[in-house]
């Protein structure tokens, strides 16, 4: 089971909104060397819905190769059409993914029949761990708990990233699906929470950032710690908000060029952050130490 820190991956670009292989290696490196436990390529919040399908796969082809196997590397391969889905996740094998994180189809809203069996068929097509992913703010679509249980006894379905910040789903999703299945939260406000009612990780956006601290939180947490796990939270307490002031990726990657670790690249529809939510990311930065 893959646990721990596990980083939702910004994908790099310069200013006209090309993606910028260079930075993507020193992100590699960055988190690797900060103790980062994993790597999301291509989720959300490396702009999987901007990229095309072959920027979209040479992306992930990228970040194996750059990683090595020296941590996991997951995938996002979601769509909402199945067929896409089955298309990128084959792709994602190919290219040397460890497990692939698939989005509920967002837009057409599936009936939770619809999502069982969206699931169903691409876990059947495609022989390789696979991590739900239930973001309803984003997707307009809830995969309910019970749902989640379903798919847990399918084939190659291994975890789910749940996003909504309602806690009390943990247990109801660790009673339904079992010790072995794998939850991750994918809300970092709620993450140490998570991970003391016995998450086994977060996907986080502001491990970009502060990967280190990130780490060590959630470190402690999974270990009961909840004292140590909180004194750190609180110094991540501010990114975990203003990470979130624009729409993400919008804030990370304006962080994340304040860092010196990549351009002033993003794609429209998305736009580079707003003046005026500077200073709110920068001091959320300087809490975390991360400048």
């Amino acid at each position: 089971m893959i646990q721990g820190s596990i980083v939702a991956l910004v994908t790099p670009m310069d200013e006209s909104g090309a993606v910028d292989k260079d930075s993507l290696k020193k992100l590699v490196e960055f988190h690797i060397t900060q103790g980062t436990d994993a790597l999301v390529a291509v989720g959300t919040t490396g702009e999987s819905a901007t990229l095309t399908e072959d920027e979209h796969c040479d992306v992930i082809k990228s970040i194996v190769e750059y990683v090595n196997g020296r941590i996991p590397v997951i995938a996002g391969t979601g769509a909402n059409s199945t067929t896409e889905a089955i298309n990128l996740t084959r792709k994602a094998k190919q290219v040397g993914a460890d497990a692939c994180l698939i989005v509920t189809p967002y837009y057409n809203k599936p009936t939770q029949e619809g999502l069982y069996l969206h699931h169903k068929a691409i876990s059947d097509a495609v022989d390789i761990p696979q991590i739900l992913y239930n973001v309803p703010g984003r997707t307009a679509c809830d995969m309910l708990p019970e749902t989640v249980g379903r798919l847990s006894h399918v084939a190659n379905i291994v975890g789910v990233k749940e996003a909504t910040g309602d806690l009390s789903r943990v247990k109801q999703i660790r009673d339904l699906a079992g010790a072995d299945f794998a939850l991750y939260t994918g809300d970092d406000a709620t993450s140490r929470e998570f991970c003391l009612l016995g998450g086994n990780g977060t996907i986080t956006v502001t491990g970009n950032v502060a990967p280190r601290l990130v780490h060590d939180m959630i470190t402690a947490a999974m270990r009961g710690d909840n004292e140590t796990a909180l004194v750190i939270d609180e110094k991540l307490a501010a990114l975990h908000k203003n990470l979130f002031i624009q729409s993400n990726p919008i804030p990370v990657k304006w962080a994340m060029a304040e860092m010196g670790l990549m351009g002033k690249g993003i794609r429209l529809p998305l736009t580079w952050l707003s003046e005026s939510c500077f200073a709110a990311v920068r001091d959320a930065m300087r809490s975390a130490g991360a400048i």
